[in-house]
């Protein structure tokens, strides 16, 4: 399974969800607001579509709306408060990714 995990700028939350789960899945990571925002052909490259906050799924709506409206996308509900690869920020994205991502991939 293919999964993009999108932040603002992808350098904290969706950046420490890409490397944490590298070894279990394909995982790539970006932002919505960085300097080279994500793109189109890289949300099509993803079989699930991860955003940290609700906003950031209606901005992809916005933005690339025949993606959205192809793509299984998931909103965590994760505050921008984390550094990258913060102990409390691993924590809660292992108990909300595998919830989410175990029931689809079995």
């Amino acid at each position: 399974m293919k999964i993009i995990f999108i932040g603002d700028q992808g350098l904290k939350r969706a950046k420490t969800a890409e490397d944490l789960f590298a070894k279990r899945f394909e995982t790539k990571s970006g932002g919505l607001f960085s300097d080279q925002p994500i793109s189109k052909e890289e949300l099509e490259w993803a079989d699930l579509i991860v955003v940290m906050e609700d906003f950031q799924r209606r901005t992809i709506a916005n933005r690339f709306p025949e993606v959205y409206a192809k793509k299984q996308l998931i909103s965590l509900e994760i505050q921008d408060k984390y550094e990258y690869n913060d102990p409390e920020l691993i924590k809660i994205l292992e108990n909300k990714l595998n919830q989410i991502v175990e029931p689809i991939v079995h």
